[in-house]
């Protein structure tokens, strides 16, 4: 006599990858680990400490508003990536309570008020630094000089700023390259840019460790190449075609790619599964809209940076940009 088996029915997708959020969270966490550890170096101990604050925001505020579900979303890990991010964007004499109160933006206005993970539209930790740049535009607009492993445990007194009230300056503050590019046409070295002895965010001034970082995202399956790959090539593209046309307003190219923010944007949030297309002709068109939106930014806004306010403007044309992008059902 044979034993009956029962024939299990299931819905696609019949195949998976084995990809399970906390493990991707987590290796990009440790990828951002990489940056934040060259950041101490660079700027002391004020990096981990603002990225830290950061962090304590938005895990907080994950916290305080999940507690009544009977899974917590913090096994997911996505409130702690959104916090380092967010902090790794933040300049290192930010106050404490500032990147704090961004990381509680980020994670409030960024992800739970859409419904949560995978619900949000916005990158949430690039929500968080806007809300940042409307309150405190002065702060968050206030460069250090790096140090390079001169004052590493050196605390800046402005980080311990009581909340509304302001600390006495008591470091060295300098314009990052772009601000000297736009305002005083002076164009800063191509090594210094790659090695990250300039001024700027704690994650956006190490050229060659962020471009190790979106190699190894690529390699680990969790980025689509597309995405950073045409961000950075449109932006040089667009930048070195109005320099030719404007030499004397527009940097080149490859200057473009290298100062800023947009090798960190392009490896850490345009590579946003949620916030960006999952198509590859979208991806591409994604990409591309940022580098033109960054260069156009740059060049003729009252700012000298303008990724943030690129990928923001991208990640509301997403839903779009999918369903115009969808592949045609076989047969269809």
């Amino acid at each position: 006599m044979t034993e009956r088996t029962e024939l299990v029915l299931s819905t696609q997708p019949f195949l998976h990858e084995g990809g399970r959020t906390p493990r991707i969270m987590k290796e990009v966490t440790a990828a951002a680990v990489l940056v934040l550890i060259a950041a101490t170096w660079r700027f002391g101990i004020a990096a981990p400490l603002v990225v830290g604050a950061s962090v304590i925001g938005a895990v907080g505020a994950e916290w305080f508003f999940t507690r009544h579900k009977a899974s917590s979303p913090l096994n997911d890990w996505s409130a702690a990536l959104t916090g380092l991010l967010l902090g790794l964007t933040l300049p290192p004499s930010l106050p404490l309570w500032m990147a704090a109160l961004g990381g509680v933006a980020g994670i409030g206005l960024g992800k739970l008020i859409w419904g949560g993970l995978g619900q949000n539209i916005f990158n949430p930790a690039l929500v968080g630094r806007a809300f940042l740049q409307a309150a405190f535009p002065t702060a968050i607009t206030t460069w250090s000089e790096p140090t390079i492993g001169t004052k590493i445990a050196t605390v800046p007194q402005t980080l311990f700023a009581p909340p509304m009230m302001q600390a006495d300056v008591d470091v060295i503050t300098t314009a990052t390259p772009l601000g000297l590019a736009k305002f005083e046409r002076e164009i800063t070295d191509l090594v210094d840019l790659l090695f990250g002895s300039t001024a700027g965010s704690l994650g956006e001034t190490n050229g060659l460790l962020l471009i190790a970082c979106g190699v190894f995202l690529v390699w680990r399956g969790l980025a689509d190449w597309r995405l950073p790959v045409s961000t950075i090539l449109a932006t040089a593209v667009f930048a070195q075609i109005l320099a030719f046309a404007m030499p004397e307003a527009c940097p080149n190219g490859l200057f473009m790619v290298l100062s800023g923010g947009i090798l960190f944007g392009a490896v850490f949030m345009v590579t946003d599964p949620v916030t960006t297309p999952t198509t590859p002709r979208g991806a591409w068109i994604f990409g591309i809209g940022v580098g033109f939106l960054v260069v156009l930014i740059r060049n003729f806004g009252g700012l000298p940076e303008g990724v943030m306010y690129a990928i923001l403007l991208m990640n509301a044309a997403t839903p779009h940009i999918e369903r115009y992008t969808q592949p045609r059902p076989f047969g269809g």
